[in-house]
């Protein structure tokens, strides 16, 4: 799965949050900022029900973050990751 979260969630810990709860969750990938200032990009894989989750917690983010939008689109998965990483 690609998901992208747009609004005030760059430079607020969202990254770190979506680190966290995909390692609750066991989800593999990663998250990091697009160029734009206002996306973070999440690539994950696990099954569907828990990535539905991981989506919920990310339409939620941090306290400081604000979240406009959490648009995402199904991928299949390559099992190329091992753990999650908040990239810089």
């Amino acid at each position: 799965m690609v998901a992208k979260a747009t609004g005030g969630v760059q430079a607020v810990g969202y990254r770190a949050f979506c680190a966290y709860e995909a390692t609750r969750l066991q989800v593999t990938g990663y998250a990091r900022n697009l160029p734009d200032g206002r996306t973070v990009e999440v690539v994950a894989e696990a099954d569907e029900p828990t990535l539905r989750r991981l989506v919920e917690r990310m339409r939620d983010g941090p306290p400081l973050a604000r979240v406009d939008d959490v648009e995402f689109r199904w991928e299949d998965a390559t099992g190329e990751f091992v753990g999650f990483e908040a990239m810089i």
